[in-house]
Formats: C-alpha cells, sequence, structure tokens
C-alpha cells in the first residue's frame, strides 16, 4: 500500500518469476538427460555400425581367400568386382594382381604394409588381409562413405536434437507453470490488494487439494492470526491511552491554574510537557482508532486562530505568509497535524535554531510549509518517515504518521524533503473551500458570511 493510501499491483518481472526459473530447471536438467541419452544411443548405434562394417569386411576377405585355395579358385579371373578393393602380393612384396579400380598399384611394391586404414584415390578405405597360399598374399578393402556418412547424420541429429528439445522443453514447462501455478499468482495478486488499515480477508482456496492450496489455508490462518494480534494491540493501546487520559486532564488543569497564579518559569515548562504527554495520548488514541473510525468535526475557522494555537503548543515558531483568510477543517485534528510538525522540527532545530511555518493559499489549495534549521531529514528513511514508530530524530515516530493521516482525511497529503538550503522542509497542503451567498435574505441569522465565520471566537481545544 502507497503512503497515500492507493494499492499497488506488482508485478513480477519474468526472469525473476517461479515459473520461469522452475521450466529453466526443468529445462537445464531435461537437456542434461538429453544429451546423456543421446550420446549414449549414438555411441552404441556407431559402435554396432562400425562391427557391422567390420564383419562384413572380413567376410568378404575370408571369401576371397576361400575362393583362392579352393578347388575352384578361378584362376586368371579378376579377383572382385570392378568396385572391389583386391590386391595380390607376392612374397617379395610386389603387387602382381589387383582389382580394376586398383590397377595403377600393378607390378609395384606393395605401398600399404600392416596398415588397417588407408586412404585410396581420396577415399577412407579399411583393409584386412589373408595368406592364400602359395599366391602369397591377399590383401583386401571396403570403402567407409556410407560409414563415414552414416556418423555424420548421426551426430548432425543429436545436435539438431540439443539445439531444439531444450527450447520445446523451456516453453513446454513455461506454459506447464503457468497453468500449475496460476492459482498461486491469483492469490498474490489479491493477497497485493488487501488494505491492512481495514479488515484483513482471507484469501480464496483452489479447489484442488494441492501444495498451493495448502500454502493459501497457512496464510489464512496466519491472516487471521494477524488480524485477531491487531484487535488486541489496538484494544490494549486503547485502555492505556484511556487510563492516562483522565490523570493528564487533572494534571494540565492543575498546572495552568499555578502557572496563572505564579507565572514561574518552572511551572510553565512542566504546562509544556503536560501539553507534549496530552498530544501523545491523542497520536496513540487515533492509532488504536484507526482511520475509519476517526470523524472528523468541519468548522471554517480563521487561519489566525489556528496560528494562536500552534503558537501556545509551539513557543518560539516563525509564521510567514497570509493567515488574514480562513480554513474549512477539523480545528482540533489540523491543529494537531501542524502541532506534531512544528514539534518535530523544533526539536530538531535546538533550541538555537528556527522553525518557520508558511501559509500559502490559491483558488485550489492551502499550503502549510513548516521548515527547520536542523540536519535535515535521513536519506535512508525516505517515505518510511510516515511510518508509525519511525522516526530520525528520537521522538516517538508517531507524530508525522498522525499528520499525513490528518491530512489524508481532509482530502490532502503532506510530504517531507530536504531543503536546498538545509533543513527539512514538511508540506502540508489542503483544499481551498470558497464559500458563495447561496441565500438571497440578508437576514436570515443562519445565514453566515465569510466575515462573520472569521470574527467566531476560537473554538476549544479537544482532549
Amino acid at each position: 500500500m502507497l503512503p497515500g493510501g492507493g494499492l499497488v499491483s506488482a508485478r513480477v518481472a519474468w526472469r525473476h518469476s517461479l515459473r520461469f526459473r522452475l521450466a529453466l530447471t526443468y529445462s537445464l536438467l531435461a537437456l542434461v538427460l538429453i544429451l546423456l541419452t543421446s550420446l549414449g544411443v549414438v555411441t552404441l548405434l556407431l559402435s554396432r555400425m562400425d562391427q557391422q562394417f567390420t564383419d562384413r569386411l572380413n567376410e568378404r576377405a575370408d571369401t576371397l581367400a576361400e575362393a583362392f585355395t579352393g578347388v575352384q579358385r578361378g584362376l586368371g579371373r579378376t579377383a572382385g568386382s570392378a568396385s572391389a578393393y583386391t590386391m595380390l602380393i607376392d612374397a617379395e612384396g610386389v603387387v602382381y594382381a589387383t582389382s580394376p579400380i586398383l590397377r595403377e598399384f600393378n607390378d609395384a611394391p606393395f605401398p600399404f604394409g600392416t596398415q588397417g586404414q588407408v586412404t585410396v584415390q581420396d577415399t577412407s578405405v579399411r583393409a584386412v588381409q589373408r595368406p592364400v597360399g602359395d599366391f602369397g598374399t591377399l590383401w583386401v578393402g571396403l570403402p567407409e562413405v556410407d560409414l563415414i556418412a552414416a556418423r555424420q547424420s548421426a551426430l548432425s541429429a543429436l545436435l539438431l536434437a540439443l539445439i531444439v528439445a531444450p527450447l520445446l522443453l523451456l516453453l513446454t514447462g513455461w506454459w506447464v507453470g503457468r497453468r500449475a501455478l496460476s492459482g498461486l499468482e491469483h492469490a498474490a495478486n489479491l493477497a497485493d490488494r488487501i488494505d491492512p488499515t481495514r479488515s484483513l480477508a482471507t484469501l480464496p482456496l483452489p479447489a484442488q487439494e494441492d501444495e498451493v492450496h495448502r500454502l493459501l489455508t497457512a496464510i489464512n490462518r496466519l491472516l487471521v492470526r494477524i488480524e485477531d494480534g491487531q484487535a488486541r494491540e489496538k484494544q490494549l493501546l486503547g485502555q492505556i491511552v484511556h487510563e492516562l487520559g483522565a490523570p493528564l486532564t487533572v494534571l494540565k488543569a492543575s498546572l495552568q491554574r499555578a502557572e496563572e497564579r505564579t507565572n514561574d518559569p518552572e511551572v510553565q515548562r512542566a504546562s509544556l510537557v503536560a501539553d507534549e504527554l496530552t498530544f501523545t495520548t491523542q497520536d496513540l488514541m487515533q492509532l488504536a482508532r484507526g482511520e475509519l473510525e476517526m470523524k472528523l468535526a468541519w468548522h471554517y475557522i480563521p487561519a489566525r486562530t489556528l496560528r494562536g494555537r500552534v503558537d501556545r503548543l509551539v513557543p518560539g515558531t516563525t509564521f510567514e505568509g497570509d493567515w488574514t483568510g480562513g480554513i474549512l477543517c477539523d480545528p482540533d485534528r489540523l491543529t494537531q497535524a501542524l502541532r506534531n510538525l512544528t514539534a518535530n522540527a523544533r526539536r530538531a532545530a535546538g533550541t538555537d535554531g528556527t522553525v518557520t511555518v508558511t501559509l500559502t493559499e490559491t483558488p485550489e489549495w492551502l499550503t502549510f510549509t513548516v521548515r527547520d534549521s536542523g540536519p535535515g531529514l535521513p536519506p535512508e528513511l525516505g517515505e518510511r518517515i510516515f511510518q508509525p514508530f519511525v522516526s530520525g530524530a528520537g521522538s516517538s515516530g508517531l507524530g508525522l504518521s498522525v499528520s499525513r493521516q490528518i491530512a489524508l482525511m481532509h482530502g490532502g497529503t503532506l510530504t517531507g524533503q530536504n531543503h536546498p538550503q538545509g533543513g527539512a522542509l514538511f508540506t502540508l497542503a489542503l483544499p481551498g473551500a470558497a464559500l458563495g451567498d447561496d441565500s438571497d435574505d440578508p437576514d436570515d441569522p443562519n445565514d453566515m458570511d465569510e466575515a462573520d465565520l472569521l470574527n467566531e471566537p476560537p473554538l476549544p481545544a479537544r482532549a
């Protein structure tokens, strides 16, 4: 909730959302599993293909060797088909018979020795040798073109799967996570709209009793306990303020009579302390009642009456601006707000510092500015300075919170900042009140013009 009373609906950035982290984790784990599984499958597949290629090569070599050493050896024939890789090598290592594709090696020394894999005419060939009796040695080769193509196809498919699968898994995980966490997101939006100054309504539960249902149930139980605790705190605070109110009233009256009789400075100081305690109890009472239970008693009073009240409550305050007009307000509540601001300013400025209250008026707004010569507002507090029990000047921390609440109840605002020339500057703005002459009877006693209202005697302060 904003300090001004507005509600904020917070949206989580996609990179910080729970469903994105779940989808990303799910995708990474799935990618690792797919990678390991695919590598295993591809490795096994390539191993089987390689084994089949080797078996085929050995089978061809054994068949050709048997053909040369058998009864029907087929002497004079070419060893293998036109595309076969075969050579006959004599005892001196000279090739004396080849398949047509290897005719260039005829009558030349055998070039490959005992190598099991060679390159022939820019083609990778895997080869084996077999003895063929008196004929010497049979060399048989088998091109690896098909095996290499199958190996490259398998690796390309694996690479494509590693690129496409994570994207599909991430999108699927995002969609599934969004569906699964929709109830939690709806509950978070409802919880974000809960006004802590009002009754803490519980969150609706999803139909499915899953982990989200269990979490929301726990949150509802927590909300009920918070509301019960707040009610007990308000009740206790109200009782404490009530018990303090009566003795303080008697004390104030006694000190006022003593001040009138003796004019003793010590008695005057004690009277001011009693006023301080009285306003503190009023702040506590307003905090205990809350904004909804606080009713304003509207009056149109002279601005000078308000100035006189503040001057009496916080002596040494300098007033500037135009105080000759009138103000439509609850006099006691507005006095309380300005008194809290000036008392805080006096506390910050010290006895030798200055506190200035300036009133400016436009047709739309009445603006009170309270400036002091103190060290200014702590920058680390920011808007927290208006929260209850947050203080940067050693006070109770209630004054600014209550003053902003009073300003809001009047339809106005209260802001605070550091003045460019030093010290703190608080601005309390209230809507202006334009009075019109709605009656045609000048003798109507109930028809009071602005001059009559400004000449009214000051209203007594509310205890």
